[in-house]
């Protein structure tokens, strides 16, 4: 629980603070705001995977702990602690980006007025069916390079749709109480969620038939059905 609680703080530091930096404090422009939102996500992501995935899985996004619960990863008990850990992790780090930035604009809680349209609502699916794609395939297929291959698909999908993929429910949640240009209204933020969990769901779903898990005995079989000598 502390390892997903922190991950996902800097999670949201790391997809809120970027976006204020670049966009509010220095002024940069919205496509460049954009841009080092995908770099600093991907980066930061890539680190906290590599740090906490050896504790505690490195979920830090209930849609995924939902897929991996759908997948019988996890029990109930298990996954709802998950989430609870994200969601308050998601919580103290949007307080802790707008008090980085507090001499800039004193603010610590504001509700978004963001109102996103239904195509963005598609990215969202698009993107989280994407993302939980690449973990569960790179898992399941046994990949060295699983905190890159989910820094790198962050990073690259956040500069490809038009969502700029949000595709985590904790990091929507905490963008609803932000006054950043990533910020989403309330009313958008329950059809991204939606979206997000569907498409995370639908991906576990796909990936558990083309990666099946195989038991001892199945693998044992399967090996001693290997004429001699063509082992690997």
């Amino acid at each position: 629980m502390l390892a997903e609680f922190i991950g996902t703080l800097f999670l949201v530091i790391a997809a809120i603070a970027s976006t204020i930096l670049v966009y509010d404090v220095l002024g940069g422009s919205l496509a460049l705001s954009v841009f080092m939102n995908a770099v600093a996500v991907g980066f930061v992501l890539f680190a906290l995977i590599e740090m906490l995935a050896p504790v505690s899985g490195a979920h830090f996004n209930p849609a995924v702990t939902l897929s991996m619960l759908a997948a019988r990863k996890m029990n109930g008990r298990e996954a709802t602690c998950y989430m609870l850990s994200q969601l308050a992790g998601a919580s103290i780090g949007l307080l802790a980006t707008h008090l980085m930035f507090f001499d800039t604009r004193p603010v610590l809680i504001v509700v978004s007025e963001s109102v996103k349209t239904p195509g963005l609502f598609f990215a969202e699916f698009l993107g989280t069916f994407l993302l939980v794609a690449v973990i569960f395939g790179c898992i399941r297929g046994k990949s060295k390079f699983t905190a890159l291959s989910v820094g790198g698909v962050v990073g690259g999908m956040l500069i490809t749709t038009s969502s700029t993929m949000y595709a985590n429910p904790a990091v929507t949640f905490a963008r609803m109480f932000t006054y950043a240009i990533c910020g989403i209204a309330p009313s958008s933020a329950l059809f991204f969620i939606a979206a997000e969990i569907t498409g995370a769901l639908l991906a576990a779903y796909a990936f558990v038939h083309l990666y099946p898990e195989k038991s001892a005995d199945e693998r044992a079989t399967r090996i001693a059905e290997i004429p001699s000598g063509a082992e690997k």
